[in-house]
């Protein structure tokens, strides 16, 4: 347990649900074939994981008779504790999510079905907490996230009109460049283009270094958070920039394409940040005069 194999070993989601069944149990302890019913899994590929865990120290093996049950071991009963109390916190219950469905489901009535809007939710919610390993705020931000992603994809599917532009920015982890792009358009455009952000590989959370280099020159981040590429944004984009992304993004036509060469700020002082964000803001009142946009 005290290696870094051990701590590996813990994460696996499937050994995370065998020792959460054991952890549960009325008196600490489990069969191999009780647990494989309860997984729904084959009693062979569930005896692999026990040994796995056995072998790490994680379990306890005791014969009685004909059968061998298996308990945590108590050198490691305050690792797994911590390890399964962190799991429980990444996922909301299943009745969080069906409140925040009944909400979406009236806010979209007419536009999309109650199973689209559930689609979408539980979807979302995966994504973050699966992708963007997100587990501060997961209800809220997944609520944000579906609908967003629902008004993206209400927009791609109906006739644009007079609705203002849409400019979607893209960086790996929307983290830093992405964010920083995004929050100076929205400062300098308000409701006259609409701004999305997206990451090939999400982060977490928004570096503080970014939130400190765009408070100096008077932009909030507001209530922003790393978020997953997913398609429907793309598709309502009518600009697309991408930030050292690579191919992630995908192409769809009649979408204008723009890739922006940048410094990562990804672990540089704020007085490096600070000379990308002075970049970021130039190319953003460039792409605001090219748009017909008049900043305020």
């Amino acid at each position: 347990m005290d290696t870094a194999r051990g701590i590996r070993l813990l994460t696996d989601p499937t050994r995370l649900r065998i020792l959460g069944l054991i952890e549960a149990s009325p008196d600490g302890r489990a069969l191999v074939g009780r647990l494989a019913a309860e997984l729904g899994l084959r009693q062979p590929t569930v005896s692999h994981h026990m040994k796995a865990l056995l072998d790490e120290g994680v379990l306890e093996r005791t014969p009685e008779g004909r059968q061998v049950w298996y308990s945590i071991a108590p050198s490691a009963a305050e690792r797994v504790s911590e390890l399964l109390q962190s799991d429980a916190a990444s996922h909301a219950s299943d009745e969080v999510l069906e409140r925040v469905a009944s909400d979406l489901a009236q806010r979209f009535a007419g536009v999309f079905s109650r199973e689209t809007v559930e689609r979408y939710v539980h979807e979302s919610h995966d994504l973050l907490a699966e992708r963007s390993r997100i587990t501060r705020y997961l209800p809220s931000l997944t609520s944000k996230f579906a609908a967003d992603r629902l008004t993206a994809l209400a927009r791609e599917q109906a006739p644009h009109g007079d609705e203002p532009p849409e400019v979607l920015f893209v960086c790996v982890q929307n983290a830093g460049r992405s964010q920083i792009a995004a929050a100076i358009l929205r400062h300098l455009a308000g409701d006259r283009v609409r701004v999305r952000t997206a990451g090939s590989e999400p982060a977490s959370a928004v570096r503080s270094t970014i939130i400190t280099a765009l408070d100096e020159i008077g932009v909030a981040i507001g209530g922003e958070y790393p978020k997953p590429l997913t398609d429907e944004v793309v598709r309502a984009a009518d600009v697309v920039i991408t930030m050292g992304c690579g191919d992630a993004c995908p192409v769809y036509p009649g979408r204008r394409y723009l890739d922006w060469e940048l410094d990562d700020p990804a672990g540089l002082p704020l007085s490096r940040v600070r000379g990308i964000r002075d970049d970021i803001e130039a190319r953003v009142r460039q792409l605001l005069d090219e748009l017909e946009v008049n900043a305020v």
